[in-house]
């Protein structure tokens, strides 16, 4: 069962062409439009099913700094500083607080695994820092489990993944935008080595560029285009609660629990340290670029075998454009949630704080989350199809550092000066032969 999202109306005509096609509604995909409409280009917005209706409204709901990878760090503070003022931007309600998070620690062993993070921290001005347990009790007056104290943020956030990227189409289609829901692209074609246009469901749109933001459908996308984008899926899995009375502003995370406060004054709800991988005949194609991920991350992964493997097995992985294609078949991934690991963070959640003990659930659900082999996303253009270019891989900090991607991709589609420097997020970088590198952000 999904979230329930905030509608966007889909635009009644079929335009014939534009400047650019977004395709996918994502949060990635609404910022990426927003930003070229800002720019005075003429974009369509096209998605297969509804905006945000994957893992853009499934997902925690956090905004952070602290933790990133390096190479993210300048990306996501561009990001915050968008979130901070996303309200004023769109006109809307994305819900944006900046509450602070907590990385709670039982032990000082663990507080000294977070002490060379601090650095990127001091670099980059975020104001992380490591606190005792009498200061995470101050934020948490409720806590009933022993801590030896946590990573603090203060200047980190929250927002409403069910009304954010909704907000933001719905911003761009005022600033005249074309938003088409239900409206999958079966692919681009061509001129001259070049993008010419897309291809809908619905008929062509000439363009002479094209954005694939389609979170874990973008590898099924290229490869249909001969390009090899390494991608595999994890899964995310979360429940919400109904109103707490008196219950922490701040998000938190430890072992076995992370939540975050709702505007309606319910919690989000996941399990903190473990994720599900779902093994699929991609798991063993791609098996060499992500063996670096698998060891990094081996004890915060859940693998298994289930029914996936043989939906992707049958999944056809070409299709000509004028053939129906699979995103028309699944208009919107919609998993079943780990029940078992949903389970355990919930009691966990309740156990640890009074204000939560008597927390009753009202929903669960799960979201694919596309992560690449060295949990960084790819935001570039691709050589070797000029006027393409891909925005994906975002492993589970897309919503995050959603609006920063957006406006980084319209510099580079529209060939301005880029507002973070590109280089960490090129896509090919995964062709130059050299292993992955793991950062070590958490």
């Amino acid at each position: 069962m999904s979230p329930d999202v905030d509608p966007v109306e889909s635009h009644p005509a079929m335009p014939a062409e534009a400047d650019v096609v977004v395709i996918g509604g994502g949060i990635a995909g609404v910022s990426t439009a927003f930003f070229l409409r800002r720019k005075g280009l003429r974009v369509v917005l096209c998605e297969k099913g509804r905006i945000a209706g994957e893992q853009s409204s499934r997902n925690w709901g956090w905004c952070r700094a602290m933790g990133r990878d390096h190479r993210e760090i300048p990306l996501i503070q561009e990001s915050l500083r968008l979130w901070r003022r996303m309200d004023e931007l769109t006109g809307g309600d994305t819900g944006f607080r900046a509450c602070g998070i907590l990385y709670l620690c039982e032990t000082k062993a663990e507080m000294d695994r977070y002490e060379p993070w601090l650095e990127h921290s001091r670099l980059h001005q975020i104001g992380s820092r490591l606190i005792g347990a009498d200061e995470v009790r101050a934020l948490l007056p409720g806590l009933k489990r022993p801590v030896a104290g946590a990573l603090y943020t203060a200047s980190d956030g929250r927002a409403e993944p069910a009304r954010a990227a909704p907000a933001i189409a719905a911003a761009f289609a005022s600033a005249g935008g074309t938003v088409l829901t239900d409206c999958a692209v079966r692919g681009v074609e061509t001129e001259g080595g070049r993008v010419s246009g897309v291809v809908t469901e619905r008929g062509p749109i000439r363009a002479r560029a094209a954005v694939l933001a389609g979170g874990a459908w973008s590898r099924l996308f290229c490869g249909n285009h001969g390009l090899d984008l390494p991608q595999l899926k994890v899964l995310g899995s979360v429940l919400r609660t109904a109103p707490i009375a008196d219950g922490p502003d701040t998000s938190a995370a430890g072992s076995d629990f992370a939540f975050r406060r709702r505007a309606d004054g319910g919690y989000n709800v996941a399990h903190g340290g473990l994720s599900t991988v779902d093994l699929v005949p991609d798991s063993f194609r791609l098996f060499r670029p992500f063996l670096p991920a698998l060891r990094a991350e081996r004890k915060g992964l859940k693998l298994r075998l289930s029914g996936r493997f043989l939906d992707e097995w049958r999944t056809p992985k070409r299709w000509a454009l004028d053939a129906v294609s699979p995103f028309e078949r699944a208009r919107v991934l919609d998993p079943e949630p780990d029940g078992k690991l949903l389970d355990y963070a919930f009691a966990a959640f309740r156990a640890s704080d009074a204000a939560f003990a008597g927390a009753r659930e009202v929903r669960r659900w799960g979201g694919l989350i596309d992560v690449t082999p060295d949990a960084v996303p790819v935001i570039s253009g691709v050589p070797s199809l000029s006027g393409f270019f891909v925005a994906t891989g975002f492993s589970g900090h897309g919503f995050g550092i959603g609006p920063g991607a957006g406006r980084l991709m319209a510099d580079i589609v529209a060939g301005d000066d880029p507002v973070v420097d590109p280089a960490p997020f090129r896509f090919e970088r995964f062709s130059e032969g050299r292993p992955a590198v793991i950062d070590g952000g958490f």
